[in-house]
């Protein structure tokens, strides 16, 4: 006979994929393709609010603490940078997330 050691074994490496895959399961199957829309949009805030703010903090450095160093310039213009990317990649993220929604909906519902 087989021993269950080698089964269990393959439970813990396949642990995270579940963790990770839950979510959007459970919010399709409850919410359905609706679900996603919102869940699109909430994403495309969070980019837009994400990027709103790093502009802000630049502007507000620029203006409160005036001219810095070239080297303190380079940082806050790395931190604007990255802060922009990240919120473009979440509006983008919260694009596709409506229109699988949009699309489901309407190939699918």
């Amino acid at each position: 006979m087989r021993s269950r050691a080698s089964e269990s074994l393959i439970v813990l490496p396949l642990l995270p994929i579940f963790l990770v895959g839950l979510p959007p399961m459970l919010l399709l199957s409850f919410l359905g393709f609706a679900g996603l829309v919102i869940l699109g949009v909430l994403l495309i805030c969070v980019g837009l609010s994400g990027g709103l703010d790093a502009n802000n903090a630049f502007n507000e450095e620029v203006i409160v603490h005036g001219y810095a160093r070239r080297s303190e310039r380079a940082v806050q213009a790395s931190n604007l940078h990255s802060a922009i990317r990240f919120g473009t990649a979440m509006t983008a993220t919260g694009a596709g997330l409506m229109a699988a929604g949009l699309v489901g909906f309407f190939c699918f519902g």
